[in-house]
């Protein structure tokens, strides 16, 4: 049995290192999962986030590593259950010269500008808290809005918090750093939006079993410990684990 799941730029949820070869937290879990039920061959689709739901609804390929579950996503693809739970934060040339703490804060200036990837929630949260589109600038890959806060050309990245942290203590913390949103401020929700696989509707094998193995492997100690060498701890494990029956 071959799976093939589509993964993009962006450590430490998935990359490509320098053999070719795919790895990250999110691709870890899935080839964990997919063992477990029985798959014997596991392919690994390098595309650009703006393609991973297009695809798998279009049979392109068979699953996508996690990505946030909204009401939209779900109207076009099948998720898994949540595999993890994460707050944005913004990825900033080190020091923070304009202090952008969220994405009220952003809004209040003019002079701000924005980079985020397209078709990611953070747009929607932007805009929900006042950003306007002058504001935003659109990227189609993670490395061009990096550089993009490097040269100066945008003021903050909008991500994961746990992603940018990652960036920035593999670039050095020089030039870049991360920094948190603050909570409870104009459209930051308390709890962190959960992320999980996706699929084709039609696709129900695939999807109850992947189901019934991340029930069982969620949360166990394997898991924890296989996704902590990647960076991720109980902070993002454990709001994935909380609603689940």
């Amino acid at each position: 049995m071959k799976v093939t799941i589509a993964y993009i730029e962006e450590p430490p949820f998935g990359w490509t290192e320098t053999n070719g070869t795919a790895t990250g937290a999110d691709i870890a879990l899935a080839d964990t999962v997919l063992r477990a039920i029985g798959v014997t061959r596991i392919e690994h689709h390098l595309t650009s986030f703006s393609e991973l739901l297009p695809g798998v609804e279009a049979g392109r390929w068979d699953m996508n590593v996690p990505l946030f579950v909204t009401r939209e996503r779900a109207d076009r693809v099948a998720f898994s259950v949540p595999v993890w739970g994460i707050a944005d934060g913004f990825l900033v040339r080190t020091g923070n010269p304009k202090a952008l703490d969220s994405y009220a804060s952003l809004a209040k200036r003019a002079d701000a500008r924005l980079g985020i990837i397209a078709g990611q929630v953070q747009h929607d949260s932007a805009r929900a808290s006042g950003v306007s589109e002058d504001q935003i600038t659109v990227f189609e890959h993670q490395a061009d809005a990096i550089e993009a806060v490097l040269c100066g050309a945008i003021d903050a990245y909008a991500s994961t918090a746990l992603g940018n942290r990652i960036v920035a203590s593999r670039i050095g913390g020089s030039m870049l750093e991360a920094v948190e949103h603050e909570r409870g401020t104009k459209g930051q929700q308390q709890k962190p939006p959960l992320g999980a696989f996706s699929f084709n509707r039609s696709n129900s094998d695939l999807i109850q079993a992947v189901n019934l193995a991340l029930r069982s492997y969620l949360g166990s100690p394997e898991h924890r410990a296989c996704v902590a060498a990647f960076g991720l701890t109980h902070n993002e494990i454990d709001p994935a684990l909380a609603g689940r029956g």
